[in-house]
């Protein structure tokens, strides 16, 4: 293939490409995929984002609301009664005489007695 049939070749895909004369309607799509777009991204923050940073906020009050004597359970499994509150740890009883000190983010939530849960049945 030469160059002019080439060049020929191009100018004839330019013309093609080129967008439709005034008057004539609008090709479709466009407006159409930018609407989705934006849907999908609305509804993922309904179904992903919101939720988290609503069980994120109860997490964050829960862990203010914590004091001596509550009875918790870490993100390791570990139950104990808060004994101490440091500005970054609680020191935790979790036997006769054994207590163990954790950062207060390894916290998972409050501890029922299993009595308690029983008695709420």
């Amino acid at each position: 293939m030469s160059i002019t049939h080439l060049s020929a070749f191009l100018a004839q895909a330019a013309d093609a490409a080129a967008p439709a004369a005034e008057g004539a309607p609008a090709a479709p799509g466009g407006g159409g995929s930018m609407i989705f777009f934006v849907l999908l991204l609305v509804g993922m923050w309904f179904l992903l984002i919101a939720p988290q940073r609503r069980r994120q906020k109860e997490q964050q009050k829960m862990m203010a609301a914590l004091q001596e004597g509550d009875k918790v359970i870490t993100l390791g499994g570990i139950i104990g009664t808060i004994r101490k509150v440091d500005q970054d740890t609680y020191t935790l009883q979790i036997d006769d005489g054994v207590m163990i000190k954790v950062l207060k983010h390894a916290i998972q939530g409050r501890r029922q007695d299993p009595a308690a849960a029983e008695a709420k049945k």
